[in-house]
């Protein structure tokens, strides 16, 4: 049975959701994403999840920040993964791995004491209830360009077989996931409309990049 066999649509997710804030974590339909559970509420949080239905909305607060420190002003978009693995290590902590389910929009956050939750809607992401929906729009060979060129200008190592194997949904999602860009950008990740968008962002965020470590001022064509 597959993971998400009862994720088929929109409606099939639930509205009132948990969320966990972090600065600079992007989820992603069917992408993994491991963490560290620490925090007494956060564990809280992880414990009511496996009681009901396993799902954590990954959210972003505002890059401008905004709210108070325990509770920052958070962005409307983020994505609802699902708990599909949860260790203990022992000394009060866990380790628990989201498989991305869909994008949400926040409609309103729902009063609380400890951990926060936001009442939530999954319309206008129905695209992502398809698994590798819009691969063949993807301009492969451009990500593949501005990869290698950032691998080289930062001396990384990175496993290429793997990588040319891998199907355009898989490759881009987790290239963004994994990118090291800050919260702006990620959330423009996050929020393109497809898969084709969510490319073209990653390049372009990656070639600014690759300028300004060289030195020379950006410009806009």
């Amino acid at each position: 049975m597959s993971l998400h066999s009862g994720y088929k649509s929109p409606g099939d997710c639930p509205a009132i959701i948990p969320v966990f804030p972090l600065p600079g974590a992007l989820l992603l339909p069917r992408g993994q994403m491991p963490l560290n559970i620490f925090e007494p509420r956060y564990l809280a949080m992880v414990d009511d999840a496996l009681r009901t239905d396993r799902i954590i909305g990954m959210i972003q607060p505002e890059a401008d920040g905004g709210g108070p420190p325990m509770a920052p002003r958070l962005y409307r978009v983020g994505c609802a993964g699902r708990i599909t693995q949860y260790a203990e290590t022992g000394d009060g902590r866990c380790l628990i791995s989201l498989t991305g389910v869909a994008r949400f929009r926040v409609e309103s956050e729902i009063a609380a004491t400890g951990y926060r939750r936001c009442q939530v809607s999954y319309d206008g992401f129905a695209s992502d209830f398809e698994p590798r929906a819009g691969e063949e729009a993807v301009d492969r060979q451009a990500v593949l360009k501005a990869l290698r060129e950032f691998v080289e200008a930062n001396d990384l190592k990175v496993d290429w077989a793997g990588i040319e194997e891998a199907p355009n949904e898989a490759l881009v999602n987790a290239l963004c996931m994994m990118s090291p860009f800050g919260v702006r950008e990620k959330q423009a990740m996050l929020e393109a409309p497809d898969l084709k968008t969510r490319a073209e962002v990653l390049v372009a965020v990656t070639e600014m990049e690759l300028v300004r470590g060289d030195g020379s001022e950006p410009t806009l064509q």
